[in-house]
């Protein structure tokens, strides 16, 4: 998979949404490692949970010519940025300004990819989770932090899973080894999933880890 060009972004786009970086790069080569099997799905819709720049979606438009591939994204800036970053790449990337997957039919996305805000901090840095005009640009907090365990986005994600991947679907979530990655396992696989560790890899400060998880 080509790492799609972000010359189109500037010093001031990144101070409102989040800039590529190791866990971004870590996402890309494990979606590189599974696009054999991603291809062998035949996934119609696409969705990647919050995509800052557009990297990891478009890279994926750019692989998967016959699917519709989407982006969510709380933040609006993101949102655009994600658009001209498809553009810049000549591919098509659909954005949708919302929280995770409210705007999403149940049950009808074939390939789900999340690089979520993991970092652990106190819940008081997301008590007011929503990107409001010009506040946009001081709620980058929110592209990263986590709450306790960095996991509420997490876990709110992973309770409504079901509603959302479809029966053939597969997600493809990046966490950091203070989120519990083991637990989540647990979590999901009662939850009826099969969750793996696709790849792992530590980088200054962190240790982090792809999961992979299907439907049993």
């Amino acid at each position: 998979m080509e790492t799609p060009f972000t010359d189109h972004l500037t010093t001031a786009d990144y101070e409102q949404i989040y800039e590529p970086a190791e866990d971004s790069f870590l996402l890309l080569d494990a979606l590189e490692i599974e696009l054999t099997y991603i291809k062998s799905l035949q996934p119609q819709v696409c969705l990647e949970i919050g995509p800052g720049s557009g990297i990891i979606v478009t890279a994926l438009a750019k692989e998967l010519k016959r699917t519709l591939c989407l982006a969510t994204d709380i933040n609006p800036l993101a949102c655009s940025a994600t658009k001209k970053t498809a553009k810049r790449n000549d591919t098509c990337v659909d954005s949708i300004n919302c929280n995770l997957v409210d705007s999403l039919r149940e049950k009808s996305i074939d390939l789900l990819v999340f690089n979520p805000p993991y970092v652990v901090t106190a819940d008081e840095e997301l008590k007011n989770p929503s990107f409001i005009g010009s506040q946009a640009s001081n709620n980058i907090v929110y592209s990263w932090a986590g709450g306790v365990y960095g996991r509420r986005v997490i876990d709110e994600l992973v309770n409504r899973l079901d509603r959302i991947l479809s029966d053939k679907g597969v997600f493809y979530l990046l966490v950091l080894r203070e989120n519990k990655p083991n637990e989540l396992i647990r979590n999901l696989n009662e939850l009826g999933f099969l969750a793996i560790i696709c790849i792992e890899r530590r980088i200054p400060g962190e240790y982090l880890y792809i999961l992979k998880i299907t439907r049993k």
